[in-house]
């Protein structure tokens, strides 16, 4: 076998998205359907240009908006598959896309939300590290082979052929090298030997794994790289999607914990596809993360909290019970308390919502403690509003602030106050009705009732 090349040729990716997934039994397209909060074609996506795979052209059917359009916001060509013709035809749907492109192809699949980028990038060095192979093609040791279609080896452990299940001889079915689908292909020969794959068979469509053959009759070599069974898995129904979603959450917490953060019960928490946490983080039970997590050392998120779309520096503290909305920042040394809920803040350095709050569409200055009770009133039911709290500020319980307010440093708010007006820095704010006492009254009451 010739020298590897030091410098990665030049590989697209076309990933194969036009499958309806009529077992999902859902309105929704297959690959749509999420993992860790992330479609399962955005999980391809994100592994395919991880690998430096470029161009990437995505196939799906016409009228699969939603496909496009996450295919595009990730950079991605879309291309129509207008009638589901096997896998083969599916390729070729991508040449017209990919008619300018000189380089080596890789094949993927939109249900495949677990393949990784270092296994991607593996089936590259490998059809990179000698002119000779035509194709390579991503195996699996399968404990159970099913209807998988099996990899035959020759002597030499080049691939000979794949042999669908409903194909293959008693002998064959004993193989349990299984097929991914995912394969690699030489850009030199690519398409013209999809091009010479057959609809020759029960089913009337062209196979992709009928290029092995024609690779071989070429006088290529044709190869196998071995990955894990879970890695490959392909979801097909909302069992396999759970699956999935164990296995993705499995390998987080792993990763959680292999990073320096504590999980007090691992199998309680649920990480988002892109949940960044420091390490020296405490995690405690029942706690979940939806997208755009990140947060810094040194913090302890409570039991039974959720955050979604925000960012905690170090040493916060957040719970038991809280949830922070999206577009909230918590700064150094922040206390978020139980039911306490933070929407579109940002909350500076160690200041303290302990109890019972809402804080929405706020600012809320340095070292600021606000009362049990305290609601920012940001919406009036066609518009959201601004509340402003000045540093060092005291909110006390029950307190309604009805933006757009601003409550300058170091002010002071009364308990039981609604607040309609700015307030100066340093001043006390009182706005509620005067306290009135009958003498008696409630001892009469009682005595009548």
């Amino acid at each position: 076998m010739s020298k590897p090349s030091t410098t990665a040729s030049p590989t697209a990716a076309i990933i194969l998205a036009a499958g309806k997934g009529t077992r999902m039994r859902s309105r929704l397209p297959k690959v749509m359907h999420e993992i860790a909060h992330l479609p399962m074609l955005g999980h391809v996506l994100k592994s395919a240009k991880e690998a430096g795979l470029s161009p990437i052209v995505v196939v799906a059917a016409p009228e699969m908006d939603d496909v496009a359009a996450l295919a595009k916001a990730h950079g991605a060509i879309v291309a129509h598959q207008h009638e589901q013709l096997g896998t083969g035809h599916a390729v070729r749907m991508a040449e017209s896309a990919l008619k300018d492109f000189k380089g080596h192809l890789m094949v993927l699949y939109g249900d495949t939300p677990l393949l990784s980028a270092g296994t991607i990038s593996k089936l590259r060095r490998t059809l990179d590290a000698d002119v000779r192979i035509g194709a390579v093609v991503l195996g699996f040791d399968a404990d159970d082979p099913a209807a998988y279609g099996r990899l035959k080896l020759d002597t030499e452990a080049h691939l000979e052929r794949i042999i669908e299940a409903r194909d293959a001889s008693e002998d064959e079915l004993a193989i349990t090298l299984c097929n991914s689908g995912i394969m690699a292909l030489r850009g030199s020969l690519a398409w013209s030997v999809l091009a010479d794959i057959k609809n020759t068979n029960a089913k009337k469509e062209y196979y992709l794994t009928d290029a092995i053959g024609l690779m071989n009759d070429q006088g290529m070599h044709c190869r196998v790289v071995m990955g894990e069974e879970e890695e490959v898995l392909g979801v097909n129904s909302r069992a396999e999607l759970a699956q999935a979603e164990a296995i993705f959450q499995f390998r987080m917490r792993k990763s959680m914990l292999e990073n320096g953060v504590t999980l007090h019960d691992p199998d309680s928490v649920f990480f988002a596809h892109d949940t960044t946490i420091a390490a020296d983080v405490i995690i405690e039970p029942n706690v979940v993360f939806y997208a755009g997590v990140s947060i810094g050392s040194g913090s302890t998120i409570r039991a039974f909290s959720y955050l979604e779309d925000c960012r905690l520096g170090k040493h916060c503290v957040v719970g038991p019970f809280a949830r922070i909305r999206p577009h909230s920042t918590l700064a150094d040394g922040v206390k978020i308390g139980n039911f306490v809920e933070v929407k579109n803040a940002e909350i500076a350095e160690g200041a303290k919502l302990n109890h019972l709050s809402y804080v929405g569409d706020a600012t809320v200055g340095k070292y600021a403690n606000i009362g049990a009770g305290t609601i920012t009133c940001n919406y009036d039911g066609v518009n959201k509003y601004r509340t402003i709290i000045g540093a060092s500020a005291f909110i006390g319980s029950n307190t309604a602030l009805v933006a757009p307010v601003n409550i300058g440093d170091g002010a002071i708010i009364a308990a039981g106050s609604v607040i309609t007006q700015d307030v100066s820095a340093d001043a006390l704010a009182l706005a509620r009705s005067h306290q009135s006492e009958k003498p008696d009254w409630a001892k009469a009451f009682r005595k009548k009732s």
